[in-house]
């Protein structure tokens, strides 16, 4: 394993805005944090083990993954919660893990904590918890259990446990199969798609036109309802951390690529788009729809993460009426139903691999997000108020599989 030094850079006054930034109690001056990246090696595009990598800016410089960072062992995601990194690792059935860093007193970016727990499919932030789901896809219907488990942020551990039967929560033949889980308000709301969850058919569905979020109460975890549409397809993706959120006005939008395919799969007749639920109701609100394909040209949606203001940055098929190829990036502001293509990007065709979660500035007026290309790859600064890009820091590595920042405590 190899490691590195993190430093703490501080600076005086104002700073760029892709950068969090927290009083010093001592010396009256601001100091940014240290932003994170998780980085593959050279030639492995988001499939090899990753690299946790850290910089002082994202704007600007070069870093290299040969002799620098923290390896990680195995396929991993990541979720940055209570100014730590959470590292899950996939284990392909296996048992998981999940590893935990923070910057120690010394601002080096060290192992914290490590916890065993199954290799889970879905995880949120939720409240002071990392909230990790293990979903099964096949097997009998005996085998068709759940597992929830609520991980205390602050101090790493399992510190509650729940359970629920997918194909009694489905109830239509398949199973439930859970790709998010997210806080609103007090609950938990966890959408899901229907599987067949048969040999041969894992993934196989006749419900591509629904949509169901199942409702938990928190942190006991007790089902409480299911809120359903059929306006679009089901909501996000598995392993993912997006598809729904509630943004400051209590307001809930949620979001259907609508773009399930395959053989053996009813095509999905409706567009991609996203869909509310209103402050203080529990059903969706059926005067909204945001038709983001239509929006778009006839684009599918692939991913989208909150920016702050009603505003979302997607990730969208590059050519329309696809599902399936070059990926590009927009933002849409759900409140006004407006669509805008991001501008100074590469162009689709070169893009290679973009990584999976990008770094949203804490005041919502940047992004960052990892993209390689021919030309190598880059950490590019997305101006929300412009949609225009700006390329930034080089890396020296395959891909990069998330961005975020840890702050000095």
């Amino acid at each position: 394993m190899k490691k590195i030094n993190v430093f703490l850079f501080i600076v005086m006054g104002l700073s760029a805005a892709t950068a969090c930034k927290k009083k010093d109690k001592n010396e009256g001056v601001e100091t940014k944090g240290t932003m994170i990246l998780a980085a593959t090696p050279g030639g492995t595009y988001a499939e090899g083990a990753d690299y946790l990598l850290a910089t002082e800016t994202f704007e600007s410089g070069k870093i290299s993954t040969t002799g620098n960072g923290i390896e990680q062992n195995g396929y991993r995601y990541y979720a940055f919660h209570k100014n730590k990194v959470f590292s899950l690792l996939y284990g392909q059935g296996n048992p998981g893990a999940v590893t935990v860093y923070k910057l120690n007193e010394n601002k080096e970016l060290k192992l914290f904590s490590n916890l065993q727990t199954e290799s889970v499919h879905v995880f949120g932030k939720v409240k002071d918890d990392l909230l990790l789901i293990k979903v099964p896809r096949s097997g009998e219907a005996s085998a068709s259990i759940a597992n929830f488990y609520r991980i205390n942020a602050d101090n790493p551990s399992i510190v509650g446990t729940a359970t629920i039967n997918t194909a009694t929560l489905a109830g239509n033949g398949e199973r439930a199969y859970f790709t998010g889980a997210f806080q609103v308000g007090d609950k938990v709301y966890a959408p899901y798609m229907c599987i067949k969850g048969k040999t041969d058919s894992t993934f196989h569905t006749k419900y591509t036109d629904s949509t169901w979020v199942a409702v938990f109460s928190y942190p006991g975890l007790v089902y409480e309802k299911t809120i359903k549409d059929n306006r679009t397809g089901f909501i996000g993706y598995y392993f993912a951390q997006n598809g729904l959120r509630q943004i400051e006005n209590g307001d809930v939008y949620a979001f259907s690529n609508a773009q399930v395919t395959g053989a053996g799969v009813t095509p999905s007749t409706k567009p991609s788009a996203a869909i509310r639920i209103k402050s203080g109701q529990s059903e969706f609100d059926q005067s909204y729809f945001f038709n983001i394909q239509s929006a778009s040209g006839g684009h599918h949606l692939y991913r989208e993460d909150y920016l702050g203001n009603g505003k979302f940055l997607l990730v969208m098929y590059s050519n329309p009426n696809t599902t399936a190829g070059t990926k590009t990036y927009a933002i849409v502001d759900v409140i006004n139903q407006t669509f805008n293509w991001v501008t100074g990007l590469p162009a689709p065709a070169n893009i290679k691999a973009i990584a999976r979660l990008p770094y949203v500035a804490p005041n919502g007026k940047t992004a960052s997000v990892g993209i390689t290309d021919g030309s190598g790859l880059f950490v590019y600064q997305i101006d929300v108020n412009t949609f225009t890009a700006k390329k930034g820091l080089e890396v020296e590595a395959g891909s990069l599989t998330a961005l975020g920042e840890l702050l000095p405590e």
